[in-house]
C-alpha cells in the first residue's frame, strides 16, 4: 500500500515513495483499545439506579433507598451509586459489592436513622467504615468504647521508646527458642520498670547525687542494663507497671500469640556502694499450640 499525502504525489522513483512495509508499520492500529474505544465499548455508562436498590454484599441481600445511599457526598458509596461507575449486578439483578456484609447492615442503620453498633461489634463496624468511607460514622465511633479507650492507651504508649520494636523483638525470641527446642512453648525474661533510677524511699535521696556528681576520675555518667531478653522503661505517666503488662499482653494476645507471665523476682545486679538494681524481672511464657 502507498500512502498519498495532500501535497506530495507518488512518482516513479522508489526513494520518494513509502513501502507498504514502512506504512503498516507507521499507521498499525494499537493491541489493546484505546481510551475512547472503551467508553465506546461501554454503553452501560452512566448508571441508572432504581429508587429501591437491591443489594448484595458478599452473598448478603439488602435492600435500601438510593438516597440513604447517597446520603453522604464524600463516601464510597455515594460515589459508586453516583451514575459515574458501573456496578455489577447477580443473576437476581441485585447490585453486587464485593465485600463481607457481616457489618453491612450496621453500615446502613446509620446512614439511615444515625443508629450505632453495640460495643461488641464496635471495632468491626469500624473497619467497615474506613472501607466505605463514611467520616461521620467513624468520628461517632471514635468517641465510645472502646475506640475511645484506645485512644487513650495509644496515647501512653506513645510515651514508651520502641515498645512495638520490643514487641516483635518478644515474638522473634520466643519463635526462636520454641524452633530450636522443638518445644510447645518458650520462656523468656522481661524487665519492666517505671523509673530509671531506684525510688525506695532509703535510696531515693542520695542516687540523685551519686549519679550526677562523679568525680572527675569517674566521667562517665552510671549505667545500668538488667540481664534479661527485653527491657520496657522507663517512661513518665500515671500508668504504671501493671497497665504497661496490660497492654503488652493485650497487644500479643491481639496477634493470637497466647502469653502469660509472672513476676519472679527484681534485678540484683550491684550498681556501686551499696546500691542495687531493683527493677521487676518478670517471666513471659508464649505457647505457640
Amino acid at each position: 500500500m502507498v500512502v498519498v499525502t495532500g501535497q506530495n504525489k507518488v512518482s516513479g522513483n522508489p526513494d520518494d515513495a513509502m513501502s507498504s512495509s514502512d506504512a503498516e508499520d507507521e499507521f498499525q492500529e494499537p493491541a489493546t483499545p484505546t481510551a475512547t474505544q472503551a467508553g465506546q465499548a461501554l454503553p452501560l455508562l452512566p448508571q441508572q439506579f432504581p429508587e429501591v436498590v437491591p443489594l448484595n454484599v458478599g452473598g448478603m441481600f439488602f435492600t435500601t433507598r438510593l438516597s440513604t445511599l447517597r446520603r453522604y457526598e464524600d463516601t464510597m458509596l455515594a460515589a459508586m451509586f453516583s451514575g459515574r461507575h458501573y456496578i455489577p449486578t447477580d443473576a437476581e439483578g441485585r447490585y453486587f459489592i464485593d465485600r463481607d456484609g457481616t457489618y453491612f447492615g450496621d453500615i446502613l442503620n446509620f446512614l439511615r436513622s444515625g443508629d450505632l453498633p453495640p460495643r461488641e461489634r464496635v471495632r468491626s463496624v469500624y473497619k467497615e467504615a474506613q472501607y466505605y468511607s463514611i467520616g461521620p460514622l467513624l468520628d461517632n465511633l471514635e468517641d465510645i468504647q472502646p475506640l475511645k479507650g484506645e485512644k487513650v492507651r495509644q496515647a501512653f504508649l506513645g510515651l514508651m521508646p520502641y515498645y512495638k520494636d520490643h514487641l516483635e523483638r518478644i515474638i522473634e525470641i520466643a519463635k526462636l527458642r520454641a524452633t530450636q527446642r522443638k518445644a510447645r512453648f518458650a520462656k523468656l525474661k522481661v524487665c519492666v520498670f517505671k523509673e530509671e533510677m531506684p525510688i525506695t524511699p532509703y535510696e531515693c535521696p542520695h542516687f540523685n547525687s551519686l549519679r550526677f556528681e562523679r568525680s572527675e576520675s569517674e566521667p562517665k555518667l552510671f549505667e545500668h542494663h538488667c540481664e534479661v531478653d527485653v527491657s520496657f522503661g522507663p517512661w513518665e505517666a500515671v500508668a504504671d507497671v501493671y497497665d504497661l503488662l496490660h497492654c503488652i499482653v493485650t497487644d500479643l494476645s491481639a496477634r493470637g500469640i497466647a502469653v502469660d507471665h509472672q513476676c519472679i523476682g527484681v534485678c540484683d545486679k550491684h550498681l556501686v556502694n551499696h546500691y542495687y538494681c531493683k527493677r521487676p524481672i518478670y517471666e513471659f511464657k508464649i505457647t505457640w499450640w
